[in-house]
């Protein structure tokens, strides 16, 4: 039976995604897991993430997690989920500057907090929280029977800019058009909750179960 793991270091939604993973696996078994061991023997493995990134990446040190996620990374598929995708850039804005685990070059971008719709000049809020739009920009088997522009719950202050254009898989727009997903190699992460997001997002996570890390 294949195996997918969940990185438990106290700071993700463990409990919906978990679940949402436990709906959609047939053949595949799910673990919640903070055990070096347990997490390298799996065949996939989720990084969820919610709060602070100074907090997470702190939690993710002190387990001696961050050469574990380094090591998935490099030998078999890998999900960010919100925090989860932030915390693989180079480094972020919040809790006045964080340096993360640098697996996708970039960096983690705070909202303007005068943030504004281009077309009706309406002031947005910040958290961006609620359903959006997601543009798919690239084919992936992450993409398998998802519509392009697809509606995805988001709840974050903060947003990916990676160094290069080419990592990115989807976009979304909140004032300006933003990543919203990243793929490299293994890694496929996203900014939006797929445990949240009802049929899309479960397909997501089907999708991941049956990805090979392969593009």
């Amino acid at each position: 039976m294949k195996s997918v793991a969940v990185i438990d270091y106290g700071m993700g939604n463990l409990h919906s995604v978990s679940k949402a993973l436990e709906h959609v696996a047939d053949d595949t078994r799910v673990i919640v897991s903070s055990k070096a061991e347990e997490i390298l023997a799996c065949d996939r493995v989720v990084l969820p993430g919610v709060g602070a990134i100074r907090d997470c990446i702190a939690e993710i040190q002190r387990l001696g997690l961050d050469e574990v996620i380094q090591q998935v990374a490099r030998q078999k598929p890998l999900l960010g989920v919100c925090v989860g995708l932030q915390a693989l850039m180079d480094s972020s804005e919040e809790n006045d500057g964080t340096q993360c685990l640098g697996i996708i070059p970039g960096k983690v971008l705070a909202f303007d907090k005068n943030l504004h719709d281009p077309v009706t000049n309406e002031r947005l809020k910040v958290p961006h929280m609620g359903w959006n739009q997601v543009n798919q920009v690239i084919k992936h088997p992450m993409w398998r029977n998802i519509p392009q522009d697809a509606r995805f719950y988001f709840v974050h202050s903060y947003y990916v800019q990676p160094k290069t254009p080419e990592p990115v898989a989807a976009s979304t727009s909140y004032g300006f058009a933003f990543a919203c997903a990243l793929t490299q190699g293994n890694v496929f992460a996203v900014q939006f909750h797929p445990e949240k997001s009802q049929h899309v997002g479960l397909t997501l996570y089907q999708n991941f179960l049956n990805w090979d890390g392969a593009d």
